[in-house]
């Protein structure tokens, strides 16, 4: 099962603080460049992976949509969603993303924001979440880049003859991170891009559009502390679809 990190409260609570939870998807620098690889909303049917408060979901309803289903393994999370929702075509529902099961050729799109690096059974998941797209369906998501999800000082293994081998929790070396972010022992999965990517293709994805997201210099001005991301991806975006 997924950790369920964002049910522990401190971590809840902190969370509650951030931009992104405080102004929606305005709060989100990263929000304007994901809404130009998003594919036309009017009349679609839409899974959000990791819906958190249901920002994207009514979002998506007010463009058009004409159902969302809102999924998150966070009980706390659901229940702020619910509160800020009323909306009789977004369903919110409690579901572990690493056991996740959907109807085939069902959504038009799905998108997850910030989630995927949480999931250890990606694999399953990409496999899930093609067979549910409609045929020229969408999955546009956002992850933690994995430039940043590895250590910036690594330790190197060392073998008997002295030589290293790759560092312990290098770049290359994939594998669960443990870190303390809003709480202690907050647990991601590292892959790399290309992990990613090839992941997508194996599952039969095209891949449309990979953004490497860093802040504009007009971002950094009305935000300071965004001015560490423009040395390293904090996080990617990236769209692929289903064949039609």
């Amino acid at each position: 099962m997924t950790q369920n990190i964002y049910d522990n409260q401190d971590f809840f609570s902190g969370y509650a603080k951030l931009s992104r939870s405080v102004d929606g998807l305005d709060g989100a620098p990263e929000w304007s460049a994901i809404c130009k690889i998003l594919p036309p909303l009017p009349e679609r049917k839409i899974v959000d992976l990791g819906c958190g408060y249901g920002w994207f979901c009514r979002y998506a309803r007010l463009q058009g949509a004409a159902e969302v289903l809102g999924l998150d393994v966070s009980a706390k999370m659901l229940n702020r969603a619910k509160e800020m929702t009323n909306d009789e075509n977004i369903i919110y529902r409690q579901e572990d993303l690493e056991t996740l099961q959907l109807p085939k050729q069902m959504y038009h799109l799905a998108y997850s924001s910030l989630t995927l690096h949480y999931i250890e059974a990606l694999p399953e998941l990409f496999n899930t979440v093609f067979n549910t797209l409609l045929p020229g369906g969408s999955f546009v998501f956002s992850a933690e880049h994995p430039i940043y999800t590895a250590p910036r000082e690594p330790s190197w293994l060392i073998a008997d003859d002295g030589q290293k081998s790759w560092p312990v929790n290098s770049y290359q070396a994939e594998g669960k991170r443990v870190t303390d972010w809003l709480a202690e022992g907050v647990i991601k999965q590292h892959r790399t891009l290309g992990t990613y990517i090839n992941l997508l293709i194996k599952h039969g994805f095209v891949i449309t559009h990979l953004d490497e997201w860093g802040p504009t210099t007009q971002q950094i001005i009305d935000c300071p502390a965004l001015d560490e991301e423009k040395e390293r991806p904090m996080i990617f975006l990236l769209s692929a679809q289903k064949p039609a």
